[in-house]
This record gives structure tokens, sequence and C-alpha cells, in this order.
């Protein structure tokens, strides 16, 4: 019985080393903005699975949008000598600075969802096909106005790019339909809050609006609970990001009828395996520069959408 025991206690030891080996390929940081939004959540929650999946320990942070905080959960990450830095950044001009300190360190950055304003930092930099998925969107959007009728634009946060990017391919769509007004055009910084206190006033100055383009569905959300409040069911709206809150919208037929699915899981995944490849070979076998196409969600294929990714 002992000697079996003792042979019991030896396989479990060895399996108990082989699992910490397993589990110890160093710290990977992740850094993205505000868990408030469901998409930065879905980002952080799959590079975190992956990463331990891979056998890394993680460090999961937020920097708010606020520069000065994002540098310092950098500085963090270099001096607990991560591995790799994940990153969705608060700014494509106030992050290089730090990212260039983490490169002099020896710790390499992959970025996701928002680029720099410089190449050569990051080691990859994976973003979604923005200006496409705009224009899938203005393409739906136009459908559903008929190609007709006045309509408001709510921006994101002005000092990001996916924002002037998504506004651009709206236009570059909705613009060629001359019967088609834009009337009012705010910035509600991504924010949900704001959407809701910019729709009520746009509703108040421009009420025979007949629908609303969205640059976020967090600002779609604001807008949508803004018209519903004032009771205009009549009023259509169109989001960017493919949030299970607007997929919810869309099949309870609410004011949202579409949206564009930015893939944030499968983007914040491809960081892990990216960065997984290139601490292991020296490379990532990649450009760095990446763009991932996004896909139109609408009454005909919602149910498919969970947690920022389209199930086949």
């Amino acid at each position: 019985m002992a000697t079996k025991l003792f042979k019991s206690s030896i396989v479990a030891l060895s399996l108990a080393i082989s699992t910490f080996s397993f589990a110890n390929n160093g710290l990977i940081a992740i850094i993205t903005p505000s868990h408030d939004n469901p998409f930065f959540k879905a980002e952080a929650d799959g590079a975190k699975q992956k990463a331990e999946e891979l056998g890394y320990t993680t460090l999961i942070a937020s920097h708010d949008d606020d520069g000065n905080k994002q540098d310092q959960l950098i500085a963090t990450a270099v001096a607990r000598k991560a591995k790799a830095i994940i990153l969705d950044n608060a700014g494509s001009d106030v992050t290089v600075g730090a990212l260039e300190k983490a490169k002099a360190a020896g710790i390499p950055a992959f970025l996701i969802d928002r680029e720099i304003n410089k190449t050569g930092v990051a080691i990859a930099q994976i973003v979604s096909n923005n200006y496409q998925g705009a224009q899938l969107g203005a393409q739906k959007f136009v459908e559903l106005m008929g190609e007709e009728g006045l309509y408001v634009e709510l921006l994101g946060r002005e000092s990001d790019t996916n924002a002037s990017v998504r506004s651009q391919g709206f236009h570059d769509v909705i613009d060629d339909y001359p019967n088609m007004k834009m009337v009012a055009q705010q910035t509600a910084n991504w924010s949900q809050t704001e959407g809701f206190n910019r729709m009520e006033s746009i509703l108040q100055a421009h009420p025979n609006i007949k629908g609303v383009i969205s640059g976020n569905d967090t600002m779609a959300l604001g807008a949508e609970a803004a018209l519903k409040a004032a009771g205009r069911k009549d009023i259509i709206v169109v989001g960017f990001d493919g949030s299970d809150y607007v997929r919810d919208s869309i099949l309870a037929n609410g004011n949202i009828k579409a949206t564009v699915l930015q893939p944030a899981w499968e983007q914040a995944q491809e960081a892990i395996v990216q960065a997984d490849n290139y601490l292991k070979t020296g490379t990532t076998g990649k450009d760095e520069k990446q763009l991932m196409d996004c896909i139109l969600i609408d009454e005909s294929n919602a149910k498919k959408l969970n947690k920022f990714a389209l199930s086949k």
C-alpha cells in the first residue's frame, strides 16, 4: 500500500511540475480602454483566454483613454518584465513614446483595434477594416432609409483615428444619394450617456429626422434610449461594433436595425497567437499593419452574434 501511495504521489508531483512549466511561459500585459464598454471587455477576455491556453500568465488593466494612465500601465509591464504587451491604445500620437520605451526595454507590443501614427514601434497593428465596415453600414442605412430623408450622425472621440475613418466611410456612400440630407453631426465620444444627451437635443432641434447613423454601438444605444423616451419608434438607427445589446435590439425590432461587427474577440486572440510566435521564433510571419474585414449584422444573422463573434 505504501509503495502504491508513493508511486501515486510521484505521478501527481510530476503532473504538477509539468502543468506549472506549461503555465510559466511568462507574463503578458493586456491593456485596453474601460471594460464598461463590452467591446473592450471582449478584447480583454479573448486575449486572456488565448494567453492562458498557450501557457502565459496575464495582467489585465484599463487605461480609460487616459494617456498618462496608459504610460503608467506600460511602465508597470516593463517593471514586471512582461514578455509582451497587447494594447488597444489611448491615442494614436500619445501612445508612441510609451511604446518606444517598452521596445527599448526589449518588450514587444501588439496593437489591436486602434493604430498609432508611427510604424516600427509595435510588432503588429491588427485592426478592423473600419473604412470597409463603415461602407457596409452606410449601404444598409441608405437601404433602410429608402434612399431619402433627413438624418444625423453621431461621431466618436475626435482623438481616435477610427472615428474619422468610419465617418469618411459613411459619407463616401451616403453622399452619393442627393435625397439624403444630414442636418446634424455631433461628437458623443463613444459614450452611451453622451449619445442619449446629444440625441435628446438633436431631436428637439430636428424633429423631422428619419434616421441616425452612429460611429459605435454604445452611442447608438444611447440614441435609441432617447428616441424611446420621446416615443419615436419611427426613427431608424444603425450602429458599429456588433455588441450583444445591439443584437438584442435588432431581434426585438427596436430602433436599431443594423450594426457592423468588428471582430474584437478574434483580433485579440490573433494578437496573442502572433505574440507567442514572435517570442518563440523572432517573427510573426506577417506585416506589421494588418486589416480584418468587418461583417454587416442585421435581422438575417443577428441570432448568430455572441460576444463580438459570429458563429458559423
